[in-house]
Protein backbone atom coordinates (compact mmCIF):
# COMPACT_ATOMS: atom_id res chain seq x y z
CA UNK A 1 0.00 0.00 0.00
CA UNK A 2 1.41 3.42 -0.99
CA UNK A 3 1.91 6.13 1.63
CA UNK A 4 -0.68 8.30 -0.12
CA UNK A 5 -3.32 5.56 0.04
CA UNK A 6 -2.47 4.88 3.69
CA UNK A 7 -2.82 8.59 4.42
CA UNK A 8 -6.22 8.76 2.74
CA UNK A 9 -7.47 5.77 4.74
CA UNK A 10 -6.10 7.27 7.97
CA UNK A 11 -7.92 10.57 7.38
CA UNK A 12 -11.11 8.96 6.06
CA UNK A 13 -11.40 6.65 9.06
CA UNK A 14 -10.99 9.61 11.41
CA UNK A 15 -13.75 11.51 9.61
CA UNK A 16 -16.09 8.52 9.76
CA UNK A 17 -15.40 7.95 13.47
CA UNK A 18 -15.99 11.62 14.33
CA UNK A 19 -19.26 11.66 12.37
CA UNK A 20 -20.45 8.51 14.14
CA UNK A 21 -19.81 9.86 17.65
CA UNK A 22 -21.02 13.43 16.96
CA UNK A 23 -24.62 12.81 17.93
CA UNK A 24 -24.38 10.28 20.81
CA UNK A 25 -21.39 11.92 22.48
CA UNK A 26 -22.81 15.42 22.00
CA UNK A 27 -26.11 14.28 23.51
CA UNK A 28 -24.25 12.72 26.44
CA UNK A 29 -22.42 15.98 27.16
CA UNK A 30 -25.68 17.89 26.86
CA UNK A 31 -27.32 15.58 29.38
CA UNK A 32 -24.34 15.84 31.73
CA UNK A 33 -24.28 19.63 31.79
CA UNK A 34 -28.06 20.21 31.94
CA UNK A 35 -28.99 17.51 34.47
CA UNK A 36 -31.12 18.78 37.36
CA UNK A 37 -29.75 16.40 39.98
CA UNK A 38 -26.28 16.45 41.51
CA UNK A 39 -24.36 13.22 42.00
CA UNK A 40 -23.43 12.26 45.55
CA UNK A 41 -19.72 12.76 44.94
CA UNK A 42 -20.45 16.18 43.47
CA UNK A 43 -22.47 17.21 46.54
CA UNK A 44 -19.55 16.19 48.77
CA UNK A 45 -17.17 18.31 46.69
CA UNK A 46 -19.54 21.29 46.80
CA UNK A 47 -19.72 21.10 50.59
CA UNK A 48 -15.95 20.78 50.80
CA UNK A 49 -15.33 24.02 48.90
CA UNK A 50 -18.37 25.80 50.34
CA UNK A 51 -20.32 26.24 47.10
CA UNK A 52 -24.10 26.45 46.74
CA UNK A 53 -24.69 24.28 43.66
CA UNK A 54 -28.21 25.62 43.15
CA UNK A 55 -27.15 29.26 42.93
CA UNK A 56 -26.32 30.90 39.60
CA UNK A 57 -23.85 33.64 38.68
CA UNK A 58 -23.78 36.77 36.58
CA UNK A 59 -21.05 37.03 33.97
CA UNK A 60 -18.88 39.11 36.31
CA UNK A 61 -19.11 36.60 39.14
CA UNK A 62 -18.56 33.72 36.71
CA UNK A 63 -15.43 35.44 35.38
CA UNK A 64 -14.10 36.13 38.88
CA UNK A 65 -14.63 32.48 39.77
CA UNK A 66 -12.63 31.38 36.71
CA UNK A 67 -9.82 33.81 37.53
CA UNK A 68 -9.73 32.92 41.24
CA UNK A 69 -9.65 29.17 40.55
CA UNK A 70 -6.90 29.62 37.95
CA UNK A 71 -4.82 31.92 40.17
CA UNK A 72 -4.87 29.39 43.01
CA UNK A 73 -4.01 26.62 40.54
CA UNK A 74 -0.98 28.53 39.26
CA UNK A 75 0.27 29.17 42.81
CA UNK A 76 -0.17 25.54 43.89
CA UNK A 77 1.53 24.16 40.78
CA UNK A 78 4.39 26.65 41.12
CA UNK A 79 4.99 25.58 44.74
CA UNK A 80 4.72 21.92 43.73
CA UNK A 81 7.65 22.35 41.36
CA UNK A 82 9.74 24.49 43.68
CA UNK A 83 9.35 21.99 46.52
CA UNK A 84 9.51 18.77 44.54
CA UNK A 85 12.87 17.74 46.04
CA UNK A 86 11.07 17.39 49.40
CA UNK A 87 8.24 15.32 47.96
CA UNK A 88 7.67 11.58 47.56
CA UNK A 89 8.72 10.13 44.18
CA UNK A 90 10.94 13.11 43.39
CA UNK A 91 13.47 10.72 41.78
CA UNK A 92 16.21 12.89 43.24
CA UNK A 93 15.47 15.81 40.92
CA UNK A 94 16.31 19.34 42.03
CA UNK A 95 13.60 21.98 42.45
CA UNK A 96 12.58 23.60 39.17
CA UNK A 97 14.17 27.03 38.86
CA UNK A 98 11.81 30.00 39.49
CA UNK A 99 11.33 31.32 35.95
CA UNK A 100 10.80 27.83 34.54
CA UNK A 101 8.41 26.89 37.35
CA UNK A 102 6.41 30.06 36.61
CA UNK A 103 6.33 29.28 32.91
CA UNK A 104 5.26 25.67 33.48
CA UNK A 105 2.60 26.54 36.06
CA UNK A 106 1.04 29.13 33.75
CA UNK A 107 1.40 26.78 30.80
CA UNK A 108 -0.56 23.90 32.32
CA UNK A 109 -3.22 26.06 33.99
CA UNK A 110 -3.93 27.86 30.70
CA UNK A 111 -4.27 24.57 28.76
CA UNK A 112 -1.15 25.49 26.76
CA UNK A 113 1.28 22.84 28.03
CA UNK A 114 4.28 24.57 26.51
CA UNK A 115 7.36 22.79 27.86
CA UNK A 116 10.79 24.37 28.15
CA UNK A 117 12.04 21.27 29.98
CA UNK A 118 12.46 17.53 29.42
CA UNK A 119 9.89 15.79 31.58
CA UNK A 120 11.86 12.62 32.23
CA UNK A 121 14.87 14.56 33.58
CA UNK A 122 13.14 17.47 35.34
CA UNK A 123 9.86 16.42 36.98
CA UNK A 124 9.35 13.73 39.62
CA UNK A 125 6.43 11.34 39.35
CA UNK A 126 4.32 13.08 42.00
CA UNK A 127 4.61 16.45 40.25
CA UNK A 128 3.77 14.84 36.91
CA UNK A 129 0.68 12.96 38.07
CA UNK A 130 -0.63 15.13 40.93
CA UNK A 131 0.40 18.50 39.58
CA UNK A 132 0.57 18.51 35.79
CA UNK A 133 -2.02 15.79 35.07
CA UNK A 134 -4.54 17.32 37.48
CA UNK A 135 -4.28 20.63 35.63
CA UNK A 136 -4.84 18.75 32.38
CA UNK A 137 -8.31 17.96 33.71
CA UNK A 138 -8.97 21.33 35.34
CA UNK A 139 -7.82 23.57 32.48
CA UNK A 140 -9.81 21.53 29.95
CA UNK A 141 -12.90 21.78 32.15
CA UNK A 142 -12.49 25.56 32.46
CA UNK A 143 -12.51 25.96 28.67
CA UNK A 144 -15.63 23.83 28.26
CA UNK A 145 -17.37 25.66 31.12
CA UNK A 146 -16.78 29.06 29.51
CA UNK A 147 -18.18 27.72 26.22
CA UNK A 148 -21.34 26.57 28.00
CA UNK A 149 -21.66 29.99 29.64
CA UNK A 150 -21.55 31.69 26.23
CA UNK A 151 -24.13 29.28 24.82
CA UNK A 152 -26.42 30.06 27.76
CA UNK A 153 -26.05 33.72 26.81
CA UNK A 154 -27.57 32.89 23.42
CA UNK A 155 -30.19 30.52 24.84
CA UNK A 156 -31.47 32.68 27.70
CA UNK A 157 -33.24 36.04 27.71
CA UNK A 158 -33.94 38.88 30.15
CA UNK A 159 -31.56 37.53 32.78
CA UNK A 160 -28.04 38.16 33.99
CA UNK A 161 -27.47 34.54 35.09
CA UNK A 162 -25.09 32.31 33.10
CA UNK A 163 -24.99 29.25 35.31
CA UNK A 164 -22.58 28.31 38.08
CA UNK A 165 -18.89 27.94 37.25
CA UNK A 166 -18.23 25.51 40.11
CA UNK A 167 -21.09 23.24 39.07
CA UNK A 168 -19.95 23.32 35.43
CA UNK A 169 -16.37 22.56 36.48
CA UNK A 170 -17.33 19.60 38.66
CA UNK A 171 -19.74 18.07 36.15
CA UNK A 172 -17.31 18.32 33.26
CA UNK A 173 -14.55 16.65 35.27
CA UNK A 174 -16.66 14.01 37.03
CA UNK A 175 -19.15 13.11 34.29
CA UNK A 176 -17.21 13.67 31.06
CA UNK A 177 -13.43 13.74 31.41
CA UNK A 178 -12.77 11.28 34.26
CA UNK A 179 -14.84 8.31 32.97
CA UNK A 180 -13.28 8.48 29.51
CA UNK A 181 -9.81 8.94 31.00
CA UNK A 182 -10.16 5.82 33.18
CA UNK A 183 -11.28 3.66 30.25
CA UNK A 184 -8.67 5.21 27.95
CA UNK A 185 -5.87 4.52 30.42
CA UNK A 186 -6.73 0.82 30.49
CA UNK A 187 -6.75 0.74 26.68
CA UNK A 188 -3.41 2.53 26.48
CA UNK A 189 -1.79 0.20 29.02
CA UNK A 190 -3.05 -2.78 27.02
CA UNK A 191 -1.48 -1.21 23.93
CA UNK A 192 1.93 -1.10 25.59
CA UNK A 193 2.14 2.32 27.24
CA UNK A 194 4.04 2.49 30.52
CA UNK A 195 2.09 2.88 33.79
CA UNK A 196 4.18 2.43 36.92
CA UNK A 197 6.05 4.35 39.60
CA UNK A 198 9.48 3.11 38.60
CA UNK A 199 12.48 5.38 38.70
CA UNK A 200 13.63 3.73 35.49
CA UNK A 201 16.34 1.33 34.42
CA UNK A 202 19.76 1.50 32.77
CA UNK A 203 19.84 -0.30 29.42
CA UNK A 204 22.47 -1.04 26.82
CA UNK A 205 21.77 0.61 23.47
CA UNK A 206 22.28 -0.94 20.03
CA UNK A 207 25.45 1.11 19.70
CA UNK A 208 26.82 -0.45 22.90
CA UNK A 209 26.33 2.61 25.10
CA UNK A 210 24.32 2.96 28.28
CA UNK A 211 21.06 4.89 28.60
CA UNK A 212 18.75 5.53 31.55
CA UNK A 213 15.07 5.12 30.63
CA UNK A 214 12.61 6.57 33.13
CA UNK A 215 9.33 4.84 33.86
CA UNK A 216 6.29 6.47 35.41
CA UNK A 217 2.50 6.94 35.26
CA UNK A 218 2.56 7.64 31.53
CA UNK A 219 -0.69 6.13 30.19
CA UNK A 220 -2.90 7.98 32.68
CA UNK A 221 -1.31 11.28 31.71
CA UNK A 222 -1.36 10.50 28.00
CA UNK A 223 -5.12 10.00 27.82
CA UNK A 224 -6.03 13.35 29.38
CA UNK A 225 -3.21 15.03 27.49
CA UNK A 226 -5.07 14.27 24.25
CA UNK A 227 -8.69 14.22 25.44
CA UNK A 228 -8.36 17.64 27.08
CA UNK A 229 -6.35 19.07 24.14
CA UNK A 230 -3.46 19.71 26.52
CA UNK A 231 -0.43 18.24 24.78
CA UNK A 232 2.25 18.22 27.47
CA UNK A 233 4.33 15.07 27.12
CA UNK A 234 5.67 12.89 29.94
CA UNK A 235 8.82 12.57 27.84
CA UNK A 236 10.68 15.19 25.84
CA UNK A 237 9.92 13.33 22.59
CA UNK A 238 6.20 13.60 23.39
CA UNK A 239 3.98 11.35 21.24
CA UNK A 240 6.96 10.24 19.15
CA UNK A 241 8.22 8.32 22.21
CA UNK A 242 7.21 4.62 22.12
CA UNK A 243 6.23 4.73 25.80
CA UNK A 244 3.67 7.44 24.97
CA UNK A 245 2.62 6.20 21.53
CA UNK A 246 3.67 2.61 20.88
CA UNK A 247 1.79 1.67 17.69
CA UNK A 248 0.16 3.06 14.58
CA UNK A 249 -3.35 2.44 15.95
CA UNK A 250 -2.58 4.29 19.18
CA UNK A 251 -1.41 7.15 16.98
CA UNK A 252 -4.82 7.11 15.26
CA UNK A 253 -6.57 6.95 18.62
CA UNK A 254 -4.60 9.92 19.96
CA UNK A 255 -5.62 12.04 16.97
CA UNK A 256 -9.24 10.95 17.43
CA UNK A 257 -9.16 11.82 21.14
CA UNK A 258 -7.87 15.33 20.63
CA UNK A 259 -10.62 16.00 18.06
CA UNK A 260 -13.63 14.24 19.59
CA UNK A 261 -14.75 16.77 22.22
CA UNK A 262 -14.21 19.93 20.11
CA UNK A 263 -16.07 18.41 17.14
CA UNK A 264 -18.94 17.14 19.33
CA UNK A 265 -19.51 20.38 21.27
CA UNK A 266 -21.46 22.00 18.38
CA UNK A 267 -24.09 19.30 18.98
CA UNK A 268 -24.43 20.54 22.57
CA UNK A 269 -24.65 24.12 21.27
CA UNK A 270 -27.47 23.21 18.88
CA UNK A 271 -29.45 21.44 21.58
CA UNK A 272 -28.98 24.19 24.16
CA UNK A 273 -30.22 26.94 21.80
CA UNK A 274 -33.12 24.75 20.66
CA UNK A 275 -32.09 24.46 17.01
CA UNK A 276 -29.88 21.52 16.11
CA UNK A 277 -29.30 22.97 12.63
CA UNK A 278 -27.16 25.67 14.26
CA UNK A 279 -24.91 22.98 15.67
CA UNK A 280 -24.57 21.29 12.31
CA UNK A 281 -23.64 24.64 10.73
CA UNK A 282 -20.86 25.30 13.27
CA UNK A 283 -19.56 21.73 12.90
CA UNK A 284 -19.56 22.14 9.09
CA UNK A 285 -17.49 25.33 9.31
CA UNK A 286 -14.98 23.59 11.56
CA UNK A 287 -14.83 20.57 9.24
CA UNK A 288 -14.24 22.65 6.08
CA UNK A 289 -11.33 24.52 7.65
CA UNK A 290 -9.88 21.36 9.23
CA UNK A 291 -10.02 19.22 6.07
CA UNK A 292 -8.51 22.04 4.02
CA UNK A 293 -5.59 22.24 6.43
CA UNK A 294 -5.05 18.48 6.68
CA UNK A 295 -5.10 17.97 2.91
CA UNK A 296 -2.78 20.92 2.32
CA UNK A 297 -0.13 19.89 4.83
CA UNK A 298 -0.17 16.28 3.59
CA UNK A 299 0.28 17.47 0.00
CA UNK A 300 3.17 19.75 0.95
CA UNK A 301 4.95 17.04 2.93
CA UNK A 302 4.39 14.25 0.40
CA UNK A 303 5.23 16.18 -2.77
CA UNK A 304 7.72 18.83 -1.74
CA UNK A 305 10.64 19.45 -4.10
CA UNK A 306 14.31 19.05 -3.28
CA UNK A 307 16.91 16.40 -4.00
CA UNK A 308 16.40 14.19 -0.94
CA UNK A 309 12.58 14.49 -0.66
CA UNK A 310 12.28 13.78 -4.37
CA UNK A 311 14.49 10.71 -4.05
CA UNK A 312 12.51 9.20 -1.16
CA UNK A 313 9.10 10.45 -2.28
CA UNK A 314 8.33 12.75 0.67
CA UNK A 315 9.83 15.18 3.17
CA UNK A 316 10.68 12.59 5.83
CA UNK A 317 13.13 14.57 7.98
CA UNK A 318 11.96 14.77 11.60
CA UNK A 319 9.26 12.14 11.01
CA UNK A 320 8.87 9.07 13.21
CA UNK A 321 9.45 6.07 10.94
CA UNK A 322 6.80 4.00 12.75
CA UNK A 323 4.10 6.39 11.53
CA UNK A 324 5.39 7.76 8.24
CA UNK A 325 4.66 11.11 6.61
CA UNK A 326 0.84 10.97 6.18
CA UNK A 327 0.13 10.02 9.80
CA UNK A 328 2.66 12.54 11.07
CA UNK A 329 1.36 15.35 8.87
CA UNK A 330 -2.24 14.62 9.90
CA UNK A 331 -1.21 14.59 13.56
CA UNK A 332 0.59 17.93 13.07
CA UNK A 333 -2.47 19.48 11.44
CA UNK A 334 -4.84 18.15 14.12
CA UNK A 335 -2.66 19.23 17.01
CA UNK A 336 -2.28 22.79 15.70
CA UNK A 337 -5.93 23.08 14.66
CA UNK A 338 -6.75 22.31 18.29
CA UNK A 339 -4.98 23.71 21.34
CA UNK A 340 -3.25 20.40 21.97
CA UNK A 341 0.42 20.98 21.25
CA UNK A 342 1.24 17.25 21.29
CA UNK A 343 3.61 16.18 18.50
CA UNK A 344 4.67 12.89 16.97
CA UNK A 345 7.12 14.54 14.54
CA UNK A 346 9.51 17.50 14.54
CA UNK A 347 7.65 20.54 13.17
CA UNK A 348 10.90 22.46 12.77
CA UNK A 349 11.99 19.89 10.17
CA UNK A 350 8.86 20.30 8.06
CA UNK A 351 9.10 21.94 4.68
CA UNK A 352 8.90 25.72 4.85
CA UNK A 353 5.36 25.78 3.50
CA UNK A 354 4.30 22.73 5.51
CA UNK A 355 5.51 24.45 8.66
CA UNK A 356 3.64 27.57 7.57
CA UNK A 357 0.38 25.61 7.54
CA UNK A 358 0.88 24.51 11.15
CA UNK A 359 1.46 28.15 12.05
CA UNK A 360 -1.63 29.34 10.15
CA UNK A 361 -3.71 26.69 11.92
CA UNK A 362 -2.95 28.40 15.21
CA UNK A 363 -3.38 31.86 13.73
CA UNK A 364 -6.95 30.92 12.79
CA UNK A 365 -7.57 31.16 16.52
CA UNK A 366 -7.70 27.38 16.85
CA UNK A 367 -11.37 27.19 15.89
CA UNK A 368 -11.28 24.22 13.51
CA UNK A 369 -12.25 22.62 15.80
CA UNK A 370 -10.06 24.34 18.39
CA UNK A 371 -9.37 23.40 21.97
CA UNK A 372 -11.98 21.86 24.24
CA UNK A 373 -14.43 24.69 24.80
CA UNK A 374 -12.19 27.42 23.45
CA UNK A 375 -12.76 26.22 19.88
CA UNK A 376 -16.53 26.52 20.22
CA UNK A 377 -16.57 29.93 21.86
CA UNK A 378 -13.96 31.19 19.39
CA UNK A 379 -16.06 30.02 16.46
CA UNK A 380 -19.20 31.60 17.94
CA UNK A 381 -17.36 34.92 18.25
CA UNK A 382 -16.44 34.66 14.56
CA UNK A 383 -20.08 33.88 13.77
CA UNK A 384 -21.10 37.06 15.63
CA UNK A 385 -18.61 39.11 13.62
CA UNK A 386 -19.83 37.52 10.38
CA UNK A 387 -23.44 38.39 11.21
CA UNK A 388 -22.38 41.95 11.99
CA UNK A 389 -20.54 42.28 8.66
CA UNK A 390 -23.56 40.81 6.81
CA UNK A 391 -25.85 43.29 8.54
CA UNK A 392 -23.68 46.19 7.44
CA UNK A 393 -23.75 44.92 3.85
CA UNK A 394 -27.56 44.93 3.63
CA UNK A 395 -28.26 47.87 5.95
CA UNK A 396 -30.02 45.79 8.58
CA UNK A 397 -29.52 45.44 12.33
CA UNK A 398 -27.41 42.27 12.75
CA UNK A 399 -29.06 39.37 14.58
CA UNK A 400 -27.77 35.97 15.60
CA UNK A 401 -30.05 33.37 17.17
CA UNK A 402 -32.62 36.03 17.91
CA UNK A 403 -30.15 38.36 19.64
CA UNK A 404 -29.22 41.77 18.28
CA UNK A 405 -25.53 42.36 17.71
CA UNK A 406 -25.11 45.97 18.76
CA UNK A 407 -22.16 48.14 19.68
CA UNK A 408 -21.61 46.49 23.07
CA UNK A 409 -21.61 42.98 21.64
CA UNK A 410 -19.31 43.81 18.74
CA UNK A 411 -16.86 45.56 21.09
CA UNK A 412 -16.51 42.39 23.14
CA UNK A 413 -16.14 40.30 19.96
CA UNK A 414 -13.57 42.69 18.47
CA UNK A 415 -11.49 42.78 21.65
CA UNK A 416 -11.53 38.99 21.67
CA UNK A 417 -10.35 38.89 18.06
CA UNK A 418 -7.55 41.45 18.53
CA UNK A 419 -6.02 40.09 21.74
CA UNK A 420 -4.08 37.15 20.34
CA UNK A 421 -2.62 38.91 17.26
CA UNK A 422 -1.45 41.78 19.48
CA UNK A 423 0.36 39.33 21.76
CA UNK A 424 1.87 37.32 18.89
CA UNK A 425 3.16 40.25 16.86
CA UNK A 426 4.31 42.33 19.82
CA UNK A 427 6.08 39.39 21.42
CA UNK A 428 7.83 38.45 18.17
CA UNK A 429 8.92 42.06 17.58
CA UNK A 430 10.32 42.38 21.11
CA UNK A 431 12.19 39.07 20.81
CA UNK A 432 13.72 39.96 17.44
CA UNK A 433 14.82 43.36 18.75
CA UNK A 434 16.35 41.94 21.92
CA UNK A 435 19.99 40.89 21.85
CA UNK A 436 19.34 38.49 24.74
CA UNK A 437 16.52 36.76 22.86
CA UNK A 438 18.45 36.64 19.58
CA UNK A 439 21.34 34.93 21.35
CA UNK A 440 19.05 31.91 21.87
CA UNK A 441 18.49 31.50 18.13
CA UNK A 442 20.41 28.70 16.42
CA UNK A 443 19.19 29.58 12.93
CA UNK A 444 19.53 32.93 11.16
CA UNK A 445 17.39 34.43 8.40
CA UNK A 446 13.80 33.59 7.54
CA UNK A 447 13.81 30.24 9.33
CA UNK A 448 15.02 31.84 12.54
CA UNK A 449 12.17 34.37 12.36
CA UNK A 450 9.74 31.50 11.72
CA UNK A 451 10.88 29.76 14.90
CA UNK A 452 10.35 32.88 17.03
CA UNK A 453 7.02 33.66 15.36
CA UNK A 454 5.89 30.07 15.92
CA UNK A 455 6.85 30.21 19.61
CA UNK A 456 4.78 33.34 20.29
CA UNK A 457 1.91 32.09 18.12
CA UNK A 458 1.86 28.81 20.04
CA UNK A 459 2.02 30.48 23.46
CA UNK A 460 -0.52 33.24 22.76
CA UNK A 461 -3.03 30.79 21.25
CA UNK A 462 -2.50 28.35 24.14
CA UNK A 463 -1.30 25.61 21.81
CA UNK A 464 2.04 24.51 23.26
CA UNK A 465 3.76 22.90 20.28
CA UNK A 466 7.15 24.26 19.24
CA UNK A 467 9.24 24.73 16.11
CA UNK A 468 12.35 24.35 18.28
CA UNK A 469 15.63 25.70 16.96
CA UNK A 470 15.73 28.32 19.72
CA UNK A 471 16.74 27.89 23.33
CA UNK A 472 13.54 28.81 25.16
CA UNK A 473 14.68 27.78 28.64
CA UNK A 474 15.97 31.26 29.39
CA UNK A 475 14.68 33.94 31.74
CA UNK A 476 13.52 36.04 28.78
CA UNK A 477 11.53 33.32 27.00
CA UNK A 478 10.16 31.71 30.17
CA UNK A 479 8.88 35.10 31.32
CA UNK A 480 7.70 36.48 27.97
CA UNK A 481 5.98 33.31 26.80
CA UNK A 482 4.43 32.86 30.24
CA UNK A 483 2.87 36.33 30.00
CA UNK A 484 1.58 35.59 26.50
CA UNK A 485 0.00 32.34 27.70
CA UNK A 486 -1.61 34.07 30.66
CA UNK A 487 -3.02 37.04 28.73
CA UNK A 488 -3.88 34.90 25.69
CA UNK A 489 -6.05 32.65 27.85
CA UNK A 490 -7.81 34.91 30.31
CA UNK A 491 -8.38 38.16 28.42
CA UNK A 492 -10.40 36.34 25.72
CA UNK A 493 -12.32 34.46 28.44
CA UNK A 494 -13.30 37.76 30.07
CA UNK A 495 -14.46 39.17 26.72
CA UNK A 496 -16.44 35.99 25.95
CA UNK A 497 -18.19 36.06 29.30
CA UNK A 498 -18.91 39.78 28.87
CA UNK A 499 -20.47 39.00 25.49
CA UNK A 500 -22.51 36.18 27.06
CA UNK A 501 -23.80 38.47 29.80
CA UNK A 502 -24.81 41.12 27.27
CA UNK A 503 -26.66 38.58 25.11
CA UNK A 504 -28.47 36.97 28.05
CA UNK A 505 -30.04 40.29 29.09
CA UNK A 506 -31.67 40.85 25.71
CA UNK A 507 -35.22 40.13 24.69
CA UNK A 508 -35.29 37.75 21.70
CA UNK A 509 -36.02 39.30 18.31
CA UNK A 510 -38.64 37.39 16.30
CA UNK A 511 -37.35 35.87 13.07
CA UNK A 512 -38.55 37.68 9.93
CA UNK A 513 -38.11 37.42 6.17
CA UNK A 514 -35.03 39.62 6.42
CA UNK A 515 -33.31 37.47 9.06
CA UNK A 516 -30.07 35.83 7.96
CA UNK A 517 -30.52 32.05 8.11
CA UNK A 518 -27.46 31.07 10.12
CA UNK A 519 -27.79 27.36 9.37
CA UNK A 520 -27.68 27.54 5.58
CA UNK A 521 -24.69 27.06 3.25
CA UNK A 522 -24.47 30.82 2.55
CA UNK A 523 -23.76 31.57 6.20
CA UNK A 524 -21.33 28.66 6.50
CA UNK A 525 -19.37 29.99 3.51
CA UNK A 526 -19.41 33.51 4.92
CA UNK A 527 -17.95 32.45 8.26
CA UNK A 528 -15.22 30.43 6.54
CA UNK A 529 -14.37 33.45 4.37
CA UNK A 530 -14.35 35.90 7.28
CA UNK A 531 -12.11 33.57 9.30
CA UNK A 532 -9.55 33.21 6.50
CA UNK A 533 -9.60 36.89 5.48
CA UNK A 534 -9.15 38.12 9.05
CA UNK A 535 -6.15 35.83 9.54
CA UNK A 536 -4.53 36.87 6.26
CA UNK A 537 -5.02 40.57 6.92
CA UNK A 538 -3.57 40.22 10.40
CA UNK A 539 -0.61 37.92 9.93
CA UNK A 540 0.38 37.94 6.24
CA UNK A 541 3.24 40.51 6.61
CA UNK A 542 4.86 38.47 9.39
CA UNK A 543 4.34 35.16 7.59
CA UNK A 544 5.75 36.66 4.37
CA UNK A 545 9.03 37.46 6.17
CA UNK A 546 9.28 34.00 7.71
CA UNK A 547 8.01 30.70 6.27
CA UNK A 548 6.73 32.16 3.01
CA UNK A 549 10.08 33.80 2.24
CA UNK A 550 11.88 30.58 3.11
CA UNK A 551 9.53 28.55 0.93
CA UNK A 552 10.06 30.82 -2.08
CA UNK A 553 13.83 30.53 -1.66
Amino acid sequence: MSSTTAGVLFIASLVVALVLVYRPFGDYMFAAITARRHLRVERVLYRTVGVNPDGEQSWGVYARSVLAFSAVSILVLYLFQRLQHHLWLSLGFDPVKPDQAWNTAVSFVTNTNWQSYSGESTMGHLVQMSGLAVQNFASAAVGIAVAFALVRGFARSRTDQLGNFWVDLMRICVRILLPIAVIGTVVFVAAGMVQNLSGGADVTTLAGGSQHITGGPVASQEIIKELGTNGGGFYNANSAHPFENPTSWTNWLEVFLLLVIPFSLPRVFGRMVGDRRQGYAIAAIMAILALGSIITINALQLHHGGTVPTAVGAATEGTETRFGVPQSATFAAATTLTSTGAVDSFHDSYTALGGMVTMLNMMLGEVAPGGVGSGLYGMLVLAVITVFVAGLMVGRTPEYLGKKIGSREIKFASLYLLTTPALVLTGTAVAMSSATARASMANPGAHGLSEVLYAFTSASNNNGSAFAGIGVNTTFYNTALGLCMLLGRFLPIIFVLGLAGSLAKQQPVPESTGTLRTYQPLFIGMVVAVTVVVVLLTYLPAVALGPLAEGIQ
